[in-house]
């Protein structure tokens, strides 16, 4: 990945992720969080470790960042806009699908 490539990732993982490392931190740490979303088998679902690595990234120097990394934020970037496309057309204030959009960074509540 080059540069420019690296850069642009960056610029869309920080337009689809709208929380703060703390603010993340501190929603992967209800019960809500831990309600929602996939499972691979070990009681913990994919949305909440990524949010987990997402803290990570968020802390991270820029410098120290590696290809490894730069592949999760292009996970997290398409998570998020594959999952805005399926808003639903109620209230989402306290639904399964915007909490599983905050696991991934992103509350679409947020303005």
């Amino acid at each position: 990945m080059d540069d420019d490539e690296r850069r642009g990732t960056r610029e869309e993982f920080r337009r689809a992720v709208n929380l703060t490392a703390g603010e993340l931190e501190e929603w992967l740490g209800t019960d809500e969080s831990g309600r929602v979303g996939d499972s691979a088998g070990d009681g913990e679902s994919t949305g909440h470790a990524s949010g987990r690595r997402i803290v990570t990234l968020l802390r991270t120097r820029q410098d120290d960042l590696g290809d490894d990394d730069y592949r999760h934020m292009r996970k997290v970037v398409g998570y998020v806009h594959r999952h805005l496309a399926q808003r639903p057309d109620k209230d989402v204030e306290h639904t399964a699908w915007r909490y599983s959009l905050m696991n991934w960074g992103h509350d679409p509540t947020k303005g």
